[in-house]
Order: C-alpha cells, then sequence, then structure tokens
C-alpha cells in the first residue's frame, strides 16, 4: 500500500505540528510559484524582501500562518547558486510545503519515530539546522524531514532518540542562520532515504519532477484542516 493511502487511512492518529493548528481560518494559502506576478517585484536576494511579501499578506489577512509549496515550480530560487542556474538542469520544484510563521515558533512530532540524523546544512539558500526523521508506521517505513530551524534545535539532538508522537520536536529558526530565509519549516515526506543523511534534496528539476513526486509524496494529510473538502 502507498504512503498516501495509510496516511489518509490513518489520519486521525496524525498529531499536529503547531499550536494552534493550521485551518482555513488562520492560515493564507500562499502561491510562490512563477504564476504569480507579484514575486516580479521582489528582489529574491534579499530576504526582508521575500519577507515583507509574505508576512504582508498575512498581516493584511490576520492570519497566523502561511501555507503552501508542494510541487509548485518556483522562480525564488533563482536567489542562489545551490540551485544552478537558470536552464534545463536547475532546480526550481519545491517537494515539500513551507508554513511560514513567526521565528522560534515551537514545532510538534506528527507521529511517533526516532532521529534518524540531523546537521547544520549551512550554505546561503540551504535548509540551516535541518532534524529528519524515521517512522515505522502501520508496517511502513518513511521519514520526515524538517528544515529551517533554530541552531539551539539540534545542539542536544541524538541519532536514534526515540519521539513520541505530540513532543516537541524543534523551534523554527530566523535568518541567517536557517539558510537565509524568512522563517519558516520546510516539512517533506520521504519514502526512501537514497543513502543520505542530514540532508535530501528539497527541490528537483522540472523534467525529474514525476519521479521525485513519488519519492516525497503530498504532505497534505498533515494539515488536514487545510484540505479542500
Amino acid at each position: 500500500m502507498k504512503l498516501s493511502d495509510i496516511l489518509d487511512q490513518n489520519r486521525i492518529e496524525i498529531r499536529p505540528m503547531f499550536k494552534p493548528g493550521l485551518d482555513r481560518r488562520n492560515t493564507v494559502l500562499l502561491d510562490l510559484s512563477g504564476k504569480n506576478d507579484d514575486l516580479n517585484k521582489l528582489k529574491f536576494e534579499n530576504t526582508s524582501d521575500l519577507g515583507d511579501y509574505i508576512f504582508g499578506l498575512m498581516g493584511q489577512q490576520q492570519k497566523l500562518y502561511a501555507y503552501g509549496g508542494y510541487m509548485e515550480n518556483r522562480t525564488v530560487y533563482q536567489r542562489s547558486e545551490l540551485f544552478g542556474q537558470q536552464g534545463q538542469t536547475a532546480r526550481s520544484v519545491h517537494l515539500g510545503i513551507d508554513v511560514w510563521t513567526t521565528a522560534h515558533t515551537p514545532v510538534y512530532l506528527p507521529l511517533d519515530g526516532k532521529v534518524h540524523s540531523f546537521q547544520n546544512n549551512d550554505q546561503y539558500g540551504d535548509y540551516g539546522p535541518t532534524i529528519i526523521m524515521e517512522h515505522n508506521w502501520h508496517n511502513l517505513r518513511f521519514y520526515t524531514l524538517y528544515g529551517h530551524l533554530s541552531a539551539e534545535s539540534i545542539e542536544a539532538m541524538e541519532e536514534n532518540l526515540p519521539m513520541k508522537a505530540g513532543s516537541l520536536l524543534c523551534h523554527i529558526g530566523s535568518a541567517p542562520v536557517n539558510g537565509d530565509w524568512p522563517p519558516h519549516l520546510h516539512f517533506q515526506l520521504i519514502t526512501d532515504m537514497m543513502g543520505k543523511r542530514g540532508d535530501f534534496p528539497g527541490v528537483c528539476t522540472p523534467g525529474e519532477s514525476e519521479l521525485w513526486k513519488q519519492r516525497c509524496p503530498d504532505p497534505i494529510y498533515f494539515f488536514e484542516n487545510l484540505k479542500e473538502s
């Protein structure tokens, strides 16, 4: 059975990652794809420019969070050479979701698991401090990645440390510690770590998007109250 089916059938067991949890009343559904003309006015290399846009929308609508990004083809990655230059080899399709909210906001573990690995991916535009959790749930092994964290989030981490659903996992980091992004959590589902530790691609090329979509399913099941009815 596919991971998405397991998550859908047992979604009642998934604990919220944020308190209060995200829903349609407190969350902006954010579009950072190339289809959003407002982004053409921004200087992506300027972290505060991007932050002012996102948090400005949240303020105008009086929301606690902004959410989105799964499989979005984003021009924002042009800000860093980490993702390659424009062209066929440039990575621009986002494989997880982003939850934009205030720096130092706590993030809670949605399912029982153990620490697979962690590290500070400290290149400009990268994840910054990152935690990857391993889950064995309903006879299926998979992984969840948490990126753009505070430095303190990984100071006391230990590999193979067991953690219970609902326990405090980490805190959202601020720029420049978090890879130099406006404060947010990058959350990603992974079916196969491919031998990697402490890091995993969060963006792919458009030509490889279908392959990576199988490796990194839609995390919407962890945000049930945002799903369209």
